[in-house]
């Protein structure tokens, strides 16, 4: 059994001129969200063998916030540039790539590839992983690239758990 934690980045700003989108940092609410959610999900779940997380900063910065969460050694959080994209192909690949001596794994990445790859590997229908949304699928299967059709166990959105004053 292999089960993968799937987080799209908490918000990021739009606020700064002439910043590269790779460069955008997290805003306030995505900072808050990404603490909310990290603080949940560690009361839910065991700590996942292996984080992963793409080298965007809005992706990082949200991965070191679930790192910090769960006590993850920030060293061995591991970077893959390729995952700053938009589609679930290098998603697919990273995934399929990743050690059969984990049987969990975390992954940081992008929208439209975590939407399209939610659907596709898991069994439930999710219209939009929002910001700093976690979809945990189960495989039933010993390697990772193996991995075919899953089972949805959890969905975790920040709009479900917010306190609004």
């Amino acid at each position: 059994m292999k089960t993968l934690y799937i987080v799209r980045h908490a918000k990021s700003s739009w606020k700064y001129e002439g910043i590269e989108d790779f460069d955008r940092p997290l805003k306030q609410r995505g900072i808050t969200d990404a603490h909310l959610i990290g603080s949940l999900l560690k009361q839910k779940i065991q700590r996942p063998d292996i984080f992963v997380s793409s080298g965007a900063n809005r992706a990082l910065h949200t991965a070191i916030i679930f790192a910090t969460a769960f006590k993850y050694p920030l060293s061995q959080l591991k970077i893959n540039k390729s995952l700053y994209s938009f589609s679930d192909g290098y998603l697919v690949k990273t995934i399929k790539a990743l050690d059969n001596g984990f049987d969990t794994a975390m992954i940081f990445s992008h929208n439209h590839g975590i939407n399209d790859f939610v659907n596709k590997f898991g069994n439930q229908t999710i219209d939009n992983v929002p910001t700093a949304g976690v979809v945990a699928i189960e495989f039933d299967t010993k390697h990772w690239k193996s991995i075919k059709k899953g089972k949805t166990t959890l969905t975790l959105f920040p709009s479900h758990h917010r306190i609004t004053l």
